[in-house]
């Protein structure tokens, strides 16, 4: 099966463009306290000409019910990626897939099926341990986020083989800024790393 790749922060036309034609298989939309927070009826215009095949991913964190509801109302999410203990109090529809959210350095112990393992701080650009990660990547399917960019994301993959991998602030020329060679420059990279596996 292919590596899943999800280009997060959009909040722009010519950046998502970039990402659908290079090959992207997931967009992410920032629906949290961050440069890239987009209001969820901005998202849904920006999606609205979104191929099927590309999943539209809500990117939340501790989000009130109210927000959700705008977000589930008005965008219209395939995918909520949240931090597990959300999914807890939300009520999401089961027709809408959860990534929850485990951040490197919590306790491991039953993990879901599908889920995006990152650092601390959603954001920041740091990466997490690889080593560390690619012993939970054998543990289920793993989107690997946190500090990727096209300059590392070949040896990432390498060494975590996971699942899937999720960017955002590695593809910018300034924070919540997008730049589409980098976007394409990372997913160029992800697939030539892919193929070498």
């Amino acid at each position: 099966m292919s590596l899943m790749i999800k280009i997060c922060g959009l909040r722009d036309p010519r950046a998502l463009g970039a990402a659908i034609d290079a090959g992207a298989n997931a967009v992410g939309f920032v629906f949290a306290d961050s440069v890239r927070r987009i209001e969820p009826a901005e998202a849904a215009e920006l999606a609205a000409g979104l191929p099927a095949n590309i999943r539209r991913v809500a990117v939340m964190r501790h989000p009130g019910v109210e927000l959700w509801q705008s977000v589930l109302q008005l965008f219209r999410p395939q995918v909520l990626q949240t931090d597990a203990a959300d999914l807890d109090y939300l009520d999401v529809p089961k027709e809408i897939e959860t990534w929850p959210v485990l951040r490197e350095g919590a306790a491991l112990e039953n993990l879901p099926g599908r889920f995006v393992y990152e650092g601390g701080q959603s954001g920041s650009g740091r990466t997490v341990d690889w080593q560390r990660a690619a012993s939970v990547a054998r543990r289920g399917d793993m989107v690997l986020a946190g500090g990727l960019n096209p300059e590392n994301i070949a040896a990432a993959i390498r060494t975590v083989r996971p699942w899937g991998v999720d960017v955002s602030s590695g593809i910018e020329s300034a924070p919540g800024i997008k730049d589409v060679n980098r976007i394409r420059a990372f997913i160029a990279a992800a697939r030539a790393a892919e193929t070498e596996q």
